[in-house]
């Protein structure tokens, strides 16, 4: 690729590219990184193409319904926006302008406790439904003021993350020398001064903080630390199930579990309280060689009946992706690095560029396929691959 803008991005890889491009190395690298090797995360995506679509023809398509329901609300797409840590580092516009994207797009919208922006301004702008991604910290109280925020700020739903007791390694991290907030370093000086347009945009708008954890100092610590230093220091590795039925409790409305992939994992979740489950490897981030989510929708599908609502959580690049999902017995998709490259790329702009790709892609898909509405995608328009 030569010369490229937002008009010149034709699929999300576009994008990735265009990220690529405009982020130091750090932060570009941050976003695109897995564990270990990183088999989890190439596998995330490849997995999709262990089914092949097998569509019906002579179907009425003139018209596409992409809308369904999720966590008690009613969306007109079949995916949302997945909670991603400090959006802040990638483009100034940051979540706020990731939520006003899901709003123009009638999607949901997830805030992680990591945001760069706080409950209350999210739900300020009214855009439309949010969900509130949570960790179990050391200090429960902590956990606890965050529900309580969430419920005063009218939040449709609550997501406890479950699959990072620790932070995996993240070898890229240390190779780039991520830190949190973005420091010059010997390895780092070079790519941040040949990115003086987000060099500029952090330093005329200087406005990294944990915005819904900067009060607490004991929650934060103190001075610039890396990324994994502050997971293993406040994350803590002695939650259990009943920890996780006390949220439900504390929290009482749509209630979803993330980061889960076994199926006596999913009943479990039903038995506590939970009403829906993201099934996540954490975009490849903490156990490499985790199950890709796709591959286990079936299983886990066939394991919790319609007791709860299936959310496939990673590696989401096309529509025939959240199709293939979506026919496997998912009731939705989450996308996270996908939006990401799009922020990174051109801010809400090139979120909403992201949304607007999937969302065509999903309705031409739907009708190559033979579909109008979602309720007729079934395990008969699949075909799993056999190696």
């Amino acid at each position: 690729m030569h010369a490229m803008g937002l008009d010149r991005c034709y699929n999300i890889a576009d994008l990735r590219e265009l990220a690529r491009r405009r982020l130091p190395a750090p932060l570009f690298h941050y976003i695109d990184g897995g564990a270990d090797d990183e088999r989890s995360l190439a596998r995330n995506t490849s997995a999709f193409d262990d089914y092949e679509l097998l569509p019906r023809v002579l179907q009425n398509v003139a018209e596409i319904d992409l809308s369904t329901s999720i966590l008690g609300t009613r969306i007109d797409l079949p995916f949302f926006l997945a909670p991603t840590g400090m959006s802040r580092l990638f483009h100034r516009d940051k979540e706020l302008g990731v939520a006003r994207a899901a709003g123009a797009y009638r999607t949901l919208y997830s805030l992680s406790t990591m945001g760069t922006t706080s409950i209350e301004d999210i739900a300020a702008l009214g855009t439309g439904p949010c969900m509130f991604q949570v960790y179990i910290f050391r200090d429960r109280g902590l956990t606890r003021e965050l529900v309580e925020r969430c419920r005063a700020a009218k939040y449709q739903a609550l997501c406890l993350t479950v699959d990072t007791p620790l932070a995996g390694n993240r070898e890229r991290d240390r190779v780039h020398g991520m830190s949190m907030p973005p420091r010059l370093t010997w390895a780092s000086w070079w790519s941040f001064v040949t990115h003086p347009a987000w060099a500029a945009g952090m330093l005329l708008h200087p406005d990294f903080k944990l915005a819904n954890v900067a009060h607490r100092v004991d929650a934060i610590g103190a001075g610039t630390i890396g990324l994994i230093d502050y997971v293993n220091q406040q994350f803590d590795r002695s939650v259990t199930w009943s920890d996780a039925a006390w949220l439900a409790e504390q929290w009482g409305g749509p209630f979803v579990i993330k980061g889960l992939l076994s199926a006596q994992d999913a009943r479990q979740a039903a038995d506590i309280g939970a009403t829906a489950v993201m099934l996540s490897n954490h975009g490849g981030r903490q156990l490499d060689g985790a199950a890709p989510p796709v591959n286990c929708v079936r299983p886990i599908r066939d394991a919790v009946g319609d007791a709860l609502e299936i959310i496939v959580d990673g590696g989401i690049r096309r529509g025939t992706h959240v199709l293939k999902a979506l026919a496997l017995g998912a009731d939705a998709c989450s996308i996270g690095r996908s939006y990401l490259y799009g922020l990174a790329a051109g801010g809400q702009r090139g979120v909403e560029h992201a949304l607007h790709l999937l969302r065509e892609e999903l309705r031409r898909d739907m009708a190559l396929l033979g579909c109008q509405r979602l309720d007729q995608l079934s395990p008969e328009l699949l075909l799993e691959r056999r190696s």
